[in-house]
């Protein structure tokens, strides 16, 4: 038994109120599915743009690391070049207190008067150079960043 007869109704082709409403609620499921496949496409779209995002940053991230592991390399060689230098200062400066040692005694056994400078101690001013008459050379493109 058809909707239309169980109305009641002479069998006429008019749409009846049940089929009105039957439209209408297959209307707002596909509304609803399509709304709902848009906002899974936004949402796949979301989570695809978030793991570019990711890509990127680790990339990024491994790319600094590198260079701070370059810097850290040269920072190394640096520090080891200043011990060295700094072993050498020290050498000369016991040997320059060796030989002003020497000038002295030499002074007391001759009697004559010898201009002996002082020996300056880097450590005491350390903001001072101890060579004033060289500039010290830099640019900007010592550190590649």
């Amino acid at each position: 038994m058809s909707s239309v007869q169980a109305t009641g109704s002479s069998g006429s082709d008019m749409p009846t109120q049940y089929e009105m409403v039957d439209d209408k609620r297959k209307r707002r499921m596909i509304s609803n599915r399509e709304s709902a496949r848009r906002s899974r496409m936004r949402k796949q779209q979301r989570v695809d743009d978030l793991l570019n995002e990711v890509v990127q940053l680790q990339k990024e991230n491994a790319e600094i690391l590198q260079r701070v592991e370059v810097m850290t390399q040269a920072y190394n060689q640096v520090e080891l070049e200043n011990n060295v230098w700094r072993a050498r200062m020290m050498e000369l400066q016991d040997r320059l207190q060796s030989l002003n040692n020497v000038l002295y005694v030499a002074e007391e056994v001759s009697g004559l008067a010898m201009d002996i400078p002082e020996i300056p101690d880097p450590l005491m001013k350390p903001w001072q150079l101890p060579c004033p008459s060289q500039p010290i050379m830099a640019s900007a493109t010592m550190f590649n960043f």
